[in-house]
Formats: C-alpha cells, structure tokens, sequence
C-alpha cells in the first residue's frame, strides 16, 4: 500500500473536524490542565519514575529555570510579573519531587551502576566530579553555600524589606491618588486604576515576602537529602548487595552529588530571579492565563530554546528531552515574533502622551481669577493701585475669621470684556461680573439724596447706587451715603463671592495641608483618626459643610475630635458627622450670632412645623431628603418672609432655630429665599448663651 499523500491527510483532517468540534467542550481547560499538574508533581513525591520520565523531568526544571531567570531579566517593573510568587512555589515542587524521585532510584537501583538514577544525574555527577569523588564533594558543598548563604538569603532580607516598606508607603501613596482626584489632575476610572495597582503591587512583595522563603526551604530540604543519599547509600551498598566501602563510596557519591547538581543548578537560576524581581505588587485574571500571558514572550523563550538546544549537545546528556523543548520554545518565540502582543499598545500610545508634556500645562485651572477690561488695569498696577493690597487684606481676614488660607487670586486683562468691565471666577466659571467707573466714587443708598452721577447697582448686594465725581464725594458723605472707591467695590465683590464658594475652594490638598500644620500635641489625634476612621476625602467633606454656612474651621483640633466621637458610632454619614461637629462647636456659633445688645434673636418654629418637617424627610441617612407637599411648602417661605420682615423693621437680625434632625433640609429652603441667613439646631446654642425669641412661624 503506498503511503498517504497530503491530499489524504487534508481530506482525514476535515473529516475528523467535527469529531473535534463535537469532543472540543468536554476538553479539560487550561486552569484544570494546572491543576492536574500540580497533582502530578504532588503524585512523584508517592510513586515511582522510570528513568527516562526522570530525565524528562529533570530537563523540564533546568529548562524551565532559565525561562523564569530570561523573564526575570527584561521585566520593566515587578507587576509585569505578578504570577512569580506562584512559580516559585511550583518550581520549589517540581525540584523536590524530582529529588524524592532520583532519591528512590539511587536507593534501589545504585548498586547497578551510574545510569542508576538516569543520563541526566549521571552526567551532571561525572561532568563535576572528574573521576575524584573527594573533587566533587568539594565543589557541591560549595555550590550549596553560594545558593543557600548568598544568593537565597539575600533574595528572602531583599523580599521582606521591599514587603514592609511597600505596606508603610501604601497610606501616603492612597493620599497622593485622592490630592490628584481631588485636584483634577486625574478622573474616578484613572484613580480606580491606580487604587488597584497601588493594591496590587502590596500584596505582591507580600506574596513575594512569603515566597522567598520556600527558596530557602528548598536548599536546605537538598542539602538534607545529599546526606541521606550518601549514608544511606554507603550502608545499602555495603551492607546489602555486599559491595566495597570504596566502590559503594564511588557509585552512590557520584550519584548523589550528580541529583544534587541537576537539582540545585535550577535552584540557583530561580533564586537568581526571584533577587532580581524584588530588587526592580496583585495578579490580574487567573493564575494559569497570566502564566501562560508572561512566560511566552519571544526573547525569554528564544533564550531558554537555545539554552535547551547547548545542553542536547553536551557529550552524555539525552538528546531527545532538550531537543524537542528547545524545538517548542523556538517555535513559540518565532510564534510570537511574528504576532506581537497587542498590549504592547498602550506603552506606545504612552510613550506619545509624555512626549506631549508640556500641553498639560494649559489644563492647569486658577482656583480664583479677576479678569478686566483694559480700562480698569490700573486698579491693578501703577501708582495708587489698592485692589492688589485690599486682597492680601481679604485672604488675612478669611483666615482670622474662618480658619481658611484662600488660595492665591490671580488678575489679569481679558481684551474680550468692556473698558469698564471685570469678571471674577471660581475655578474658571463665571462666578460674578459687575462695572466700574475709574476715577469716580460709588454713592450707595437713597439715590434721591445722591448727587447728581449715572444712577447704577452695588454689584456685591444689589443695592441702589450712583456713580458720582471725586469733587462730590463729600457732600454725598454729608447726606448719609455710602462713599467708596472703585477698587473697594471690587474687593467687596469678590469677598461675597468667596464666601459663597468657600466650600468648592477647599480643595483636598488644601485640608492635608491643615492637618499636616496642626500643633505636635494633635498629631497623634490625628493617627488614630485618618485612616482608621475617616479619610482624608472624609474631612475634607466635613470642612467644606462647614465653611458652607461660613463656620470658622480654626479650631480644627476640636473639630476633629468631634469627627472622631461621631465616626466611633453606628454611623458614619457625612450630614451626621457635620451635625456632631456643630454641636461640638456650639460656643464658637453662639457667640458668632450675637447681637448688638448681647443676645441671640431667634425665631423659632412651631411644634406643627417641626412634626410637619420631620414627618417629610426620607431616604438613607446617606441620602436623606425632603418630601414636602410643595402647597405646604409655599405657605411655610411666607410665613417665613413675613416673621424676618417684622424682625428686621425691629432692628434685629435673628437666626432660625430648629431640631437637629430637620435644621440642614430647612437651612437648604431658607438659602433660597434668604441668602446668609442662619439656621441653627437648638443643641448648637451653647448652655451659657443668652437668648431672645422674637418670632414664631
């Protein structure tokens, strides 16, 4: 019969496609395909290998050894090779079964010569020996020591450092990723990746921590073995097939020292790695697709076949094992060679986005910017310019009153605006705009006894004013108005606005940089508190509530400690935090709010308002809302205009008093109809206040 063709075999191969197709779902998967072999390795440490699966295995460990020891080498960060600590471990087993493996060989077959335990041991033990069994013991015996005293035990001191320095740094780095959120130099999905590789890269050097010491297990289980196989060796061949001292010390020495040497060599390559991995943290996906992903690169596989093709040429060694390994890691280097992983990517698209730098640099934001027409640039600049002076005297104020450095204003013209024009804003949002008129004076009140000027508004509160000339200044003065210059108008702009948006100016860094100035005596409040109960985002949140109803934020020491007694309770809801930290501050509002005569105005509400408020919130304590009937709603704001109307024409400026459970819901509905209007709860009036009702709704 003449042999098949390659047409035949193409016309077999189609139709045992569906054959193949059909059988293909009941194929073990490649995470069962490594859990059969680690029950493979676990079954040699039981039963007995012929020779020629021993030095099968034995060629696959030292192949293998040189492969991790190539990926080792062209890693650019350790998270590249997140499945080593998992390798070590598999390749620590596969060594010592091996060695339990040629450990039996020798103990039952030595007597047969030095092919007892296979080509492999046998031509490692002659290659080092030389023929002088004296000559070998020596140089294993040194070999071992440079494993196990130098190479092992410097890779487990380098795992354990680079462990605990990486678990230490984990909380500033965390810090780090929210300052860059908080500030919007990165988004939520780029701080999540970073949260995850910051997590990652931790329980890496901890795996990697733990790893290294089945390292140092693994020479000291070699050096325990050489020993049993030579004295046990000795008293076999001595005492059981009868052989000579000298002959039984030749055959089991060579032997021995021959499976030390083959074991040992990949245990030398491995901790070889295992240094330079920690000297350079998570695994993501599973075990087996992340080993299959790393290993298959095409130099660490183009090394490890030319490796593995030197030693199938070597005078003794079995040709066959090396060779087809060898065969198989070119072919899956010149696989990858010609297909290139697709993830090598996003490094390119990389590289690109540090090229272009320096266009970051123009997403930069100014947290406060005025910008003027170029009529107004010598409120600026120039002789007698004050705007300049006048906000250095707002940022000191801001700071004595509340508690909070305000960030660096920056002015600059803007060609777009009027001549008399100005625009303030907030994190490059147009937060107000108004006009001047330079070298005239601003008159505010009845404009009926202004003197003649361009009849205009107060562009901070809206009140009705009149641009008049210099010369007429003090006569408006005389006639009881409200003379200021430009620039103070200006200044009294941007300090309502600040004050509107104190708490969008607090930024994270900003409250770092709070905490990081308290006094020595609080730092250690502070550790107990951040992050344990809190986050650094967390007291940010609580600040930024407070400055919110312009709540001073300098006695930050108390204000903390507030934050650390309501977030050691059964919850740690943001709203309720900020409410314990008012009641904690309640001599601070007490006296912020007293009036001229030396009491605190309150209107207050009536138990039907308060059951109706309290009635309508809803929702998680997270999330809690309102959920009023709006009929009922409107009614309650005019009653609630008509109660502040009679207290202003008696010349009282009174605050809100109201529960603690409904005083933010009810603060949020007063801001709409009565800006700058105080709501407080009635646990925030300090004991020794003294109070005076003069209103009900």
């Amino acid at each position: 019969m003449n042999p098949p063709g390659a047409s035949q075999f193409a016309a077999m191969g189609a139709s045992l496609q569906p054959v193949f197709d059909r059988m293909k779902p009941y194929m073990p998967a490649r995470d069962f395909g490594l859990a059969v072999g680690v029950i493979v390795l676990l079954s040699v440490l039981v039963l007995p290998l012929p020779r020629f699966v021993l030095d099968v295995g034995l060629a696959l460990s030292i192949t293998s050894s040189v492969l991790v020891l190539m990926v080792a080498m062209f890693l650019g960060k350790p998270l590249e090779f997140t499945s080593f600590p998992t390798l070590l471990l598999l390749t620590t087993l596969l060594r010592l079964s091996l060695n339990v493996a040629t450990t039996r060989l020798i103990l039952s077959h030595g007597s047969e010569g030095h092919l007892a335990a296979g080509h492999v041991v046998a031509a490692f033990g002659g290659l080092l020996m030389g023929g002088d069994v004296m000559i070998g013991v020596i140089l294993f015996a040194i070999l071992l020591v440079v494993n196990f005293m130098v190479i092992t035990k410097g890779s487990g001191r380098i795992a354990e450092v680079a462990a605990r320095f990486s678990l230490d740094a984990m909380p500033g780095k965390q810090m780090a990723i929210d300052a860059d959120l908080s500030s919007g130099m990165i988004n939520e999905a780029e701080a999540r990746r970073r949260r995850r590789e910051l997590e990652a890269e931790s329980a890496f050097f901890g795996a990697m921590d733990g790893a290294a010491k089945f390292v140092r297990g693994d020479a000291i289980a070699a050096l325990i073995i050489t020993f049993i196989n030579i004295i046990g060796g000795l008293a076999i061949g001595v005492l059981r097939h009868g052989m000579g001292i000298a002959a039984a010390a030749s055959t089991y020495t060579t032997l021995t020292i021959g499976d030390g040497l083959v074991s040992q060599i990949p245990s030398l390559l491995v901790s070889t790695a295992a240094g330079i991995v920690v000297t350079k943290g998570g695994m993501e996906g599973s075990t087996e697709a992340t080993i299959v992903r790393q290993l298959g690169g095409a130099k660490p596989l183009a090394l490890a076949a030319a490796a593995a093709g030197v030693l199938a040429l070597m005078p003794g060694l079995p040709v066959l094992p090396f060779l087809a390994l060898a065969c198989l890691s070119g072919g899956g280097a010149y696989l990858r060679w010609k297909t290139p992983d697709v993830a090598a990517e996003p490094a390119v698209q990389a590289v690109h986005a540090n090229a272009e730098a320096p266009i970051a640099e123009a997403l930069r934001i100014d947290h406060i910017r005025i910008e003027l027409g170029f009529g107004l640039l010598g409120l600026a600049g120039g002789e007698g310019a004050r705007l300049t002076e006048q906000i250095k005297a707002l940022r000191r104020a801001i700071a004595t009153d509340l508690g909070f450095i305000l960030p660096a204003v920056r002015i600059q013209d803007n060609m777009e605006l009027g001549a008399d024009e100005y625009c303030v804003r907030i994190k490059e949002i147009v937060a107000g705009r108004g006009q001047l008129r330079p070298g005239k004076f601003l008159a505010m009140g009845d404009a009926a006894f202004a003197p003649r000027g361009e009849p205009t508004q107060e562009p901070a509160f809206g009140l009705p004013a009149t641009w008049i000339e210099a010369a007429d200044k003090d006569e408006a003065a005389l006639r009881g108005l409200t003379v200021v210059d430009p620039s103070s108008v200006l200044a009294t702009h941007l300090t309502e606005l600040v004050k509107q948006n104190l708490a969008e100016l607090l930024s994270f860094a900003e409250t770092q940089k709070l905490i990081d100035d308290l006094p020595r005596e609080h730092q250690k409040l502070v550790t107990e508190l951040i992050p344990s109960l809190i986050s650094t985002g967390g007291v940010q949140r609580v600040l930024q509530g407070l400055l919110a109803e312009l709540v001073s934020i300098r006695d930050l020491a108390t204000i903390l400690e507030g934050i650390q007694e309501a977030s050691t309770g059964q919850t740690r809801a943001i709203p309720a935090i900020v409410g314990h930290v008012r009641t904690r501050l309640a001599r601070q509002l007490s006296e912020s709010h007293v009036g001229p005569m030396g009491y605190i105005p309150l209107i207050t509400l009536s138990p039907e308002w308060e059951g109706a408020f309290a009635d309508s919130i809803i929702g998680p304590p997270e999330e809690r809302q309102l959920a009023i009937a709006p009929s009922k709603l409107s009614d309650f704001m005019q009653r609630l205009r008509a109660a502040f109307d009679t207290a202003a024409q008696a010349g009282e400026t009174p605050v809100l008093l109201a529960s603690q459970n409904i005083r933010v819901h009810l603060r949020a509905i007063v801001d709409r109809i009565r800006p700058g209007t105080a709501v407080l709860a009635q646990t925030e009036i300090h004991a020794r206040a003294r109070i005076r009702t003069v209103g009900m709704i």
